[in-house]
């Protein structure tokens, strides 16, 4: 089959009809001026608001001043400065410690006979799915120097030492913990692929596994290593959650808090808080930039061009200390967070005169989930999260298939262009999205400013990177000549679409709507500028519990968010696997 020309969506004969030849430019000129929409018109607008002297509140944007004041105030502003050293010493300090937890445990699950290897891998993501709130309160109820948890214990057993996560060191621990499996994802694939012979050479020279591991495995993998800990940075770079939990009451500003900040005060400096956004989004997008560089790259050769079966190093009797090495991880980022959220959300008040007094049941009821249901708040947060969660996944997943279905299966001229646009947002963290959107829209009136809507378009817009990357490897999965056969038949390609790539992709369609909702649930940062009270999502009002200072309500509401998530992870799991069975019949 010969393509008529690169503008043909499909390949199709000289006998095209003519509805199929205008079917490209409407299909990718839809498509542009969607993701226009979506993601270069807030931007335009946010750069606006950063050169304007204009209030959109009080003034709309009738009355535009160009200027740079606010430009030149910022790069001029010590707290802005501050704020900027503290998140390269947090981001930065997290991502070395997530590397060496992330490489560890990819080598122990590609590279040795540690038993239960495949339990390590799957909990190790554990972390990725744990909303960063969550983690952040979950540490402060852990590690408060005056009624931690660990502080308590370790009183108690004679150990004069205390913990205090309110800290600089309690956030680059917190980040390291958590954000570990980004380089472990990278580092593991790196380790299956890499060509074993290189290994063996060095030890027929004589060199030790221990020796082997550092001098040719680890520089093999360098550049796995470097995309990883770049991509960890870029993610703690754009967090809000963890820095509000544990940096802010230390009055450890990083930028996402001191953007916040800025719309916060009275009157909001919209304006600073535009400029300010627009520096975390530039650092953010050399930061991506030059993980692209390093993945594209052809300096180190980690892959021979073949498939190999990874060495394992047969550990003997030490594969038990490895195992318990990752056991004991899971046990400080998963169980131990648990454990304290439990204890704080049952028991009425958070004070031990004694370790002793944790184990006292007489302490614990259901006062403070009575309380958070008691709260109107509660019910409707809880509403509107699973509105803005479906809607998210929905519109995002039907857009991601339709950008996927672009960029993998065709030829159209403009593809590239909507690949660009798609992938912009990578580069831009959810706060910054929150403040683009909130420009974008607040000064409009009978806008989408105020509505589920206008969180489910961000959220849309933020992780649509996300959803087009899961949809690809499912299109590259499926092989083109069922798509000719189907033109051969006469089939045009909404038909096509509907009986061959749509059953036959579903497994990832669920895959990449289930990513969605789940990202939307937990997303706090574009949340926090973009809701109202009718809008009130779970992860702001569980940031508005924790500020309030009730420790017991906020573990409680944690513990309801928690599980919800986690119920909601189960069923789409559930769905994910008929789906796939389907799929391999139909196939």
């Amino acid at each position: 089959m010969t393509a008529t020309s690169a503008a043909a969506l499909p390949a199709t004969t000289n006998a095209a009809p003519a509805a199929r030849r205008w079917a490209a430019p409407l299909w990718v000129g839809a498509l542009l001026l969607i993701l226009t929409f979506l993601v270069i018109y807030p931007l335009l607008m946010l750069f606006f608001g950063a050169i304007s002297d204009s209030n959109p509140v009080i003034d709309g944007f009738a009355k535009f001043n160009p200027s740079l004041t606010h430009f030149i105030a910022v790069l001029g502003n010590e707290n802005v400065r501050l704020a900027f050293f503290n998140a390269l010493v947090a981001c930065g300090g997290g991502a070395v410690l997530a590397v060496v937890i992330g490489l560890a445990f990819s080598w122990i699950v590609v590279r040795t006979n540690t038993p239960f290897k495949g339990f390590i891998a799957a909990a190790s993501m554990i972390p990725l799915f744990v909303p960063p709130l969550v983690a952040g309160v979950a540490w402060s109820i852990l590690g408060s120097p005056k009624t931690g948890l660990l502080n308590t214990a370790l009183k108690w057993i004679g150990i004069d030492f205390r913990f205090d996560f309110y800290s600089m060191s309690g956030l680059i621990l917190v980040f390291g913990f958590y954000y570990a499996p980004y380089v472990y994802m990278f580092t593991a694939s790196a380790l299956r692929n890499m060509d074993p012979s290189l290994e063996e050479a060095s030890e027929v020279a004589g060199a030790s596994a221990f020796t082997t591991l550092f001098t040719v495995t680890f520089p093999l993998i360098a550049p796995a290593i470097l995309a990883g800990s770049l991509l960890s940075f870029v993610v703690m770079l754009g967090i809000y959650g963890v820095p509000a939990a544990l940096g802010a009451p230390a009055n450890i500003n990083v930028l996402t808090t001191y953007i916040f900040k800025l719309t916060a005060w009275s009157p909001p400096l919209y304006n600073t808080a535009a400029a300010v956004a627009i520096l975390l989004m530039m650092v953010t997008a050399i930061l991506v930039w030059a993980q692209q560089r390093v993945l594209s790259g052809r300096s180190f050769a980690t892959v021979a061009g073949k498939a190999f079966r990874p060495r394992s190093l047969n550990l003997g009797p030490w594969r038990w200390l490895t195992f318990s090495l990752a056991l004991a991880y899971l046990f400080v980022v998963v169980v131990l967070p648990t454990i304290a959220l439990v204890i704080a959300a049952f028991r009425r008040f958070l004070f031990f005169k004694d370790f002793e007094a944790v184990f006292d049941m007489k302490a614990y009821s259901w006062v403070h989930f009575n309380s958070i249901f008691d709260n109107p708040l509660t019910m409707t947060s809880i509403w509107n999260t699973m509105k803005v969660g479906v809607i998210t996944a929905v519109i995002g997943g039907v857009l991601a298939f339709a950008i996927g279905y672009t960029i993998n299966r065709t030829q159209v001229a403009g593809r590239k262009s909507i690949d660009l646009l798609s992938t912009i947002p990578v580069a831009i963290p959810g706060l910054v999205v929150g403040v683009a959107y909130l420009w974008a829209w607040i000064g409009l009136p009978g806008g989408l400013y105020g509505t589920i809507w206008i969180l489910a378009l961000a959220f849309v817009a933020r992780f649509i990177p996300d959803t087009v990357k899961s949809l690809s490897t499912s299109f590259m999965q499926i092989h083109k000549e069922l798509e000719e056969a189907a033109w051969i038949c006469g089939r045009g390609l909404l038909s096509t679409i509907a009986t061959i790539m749509v059953p036959l992709a579903r497994p990832g369609i669920v895959a990449s709507m289930t990513l969605l909702f789940v990202l939307a649930v937990r997303e706090l940062g574009s949340s926090l500028f973009l809701y109202t009270s009718d809008t009130t999502v779970m992860a702001v009002l569980l940031l508005d519990y924790y500020e309030g200072g009730n420790v017991g309500k906020t573990a409680a509401f944690s513990l309801v968010q928690t599980v919800i998530l986690g119920v909601l992870l189960g069923i789409t799991t559930w769905l994910s696997r008929g789906s796939a069975e389907s799929a391999g019949r139909a196939g």
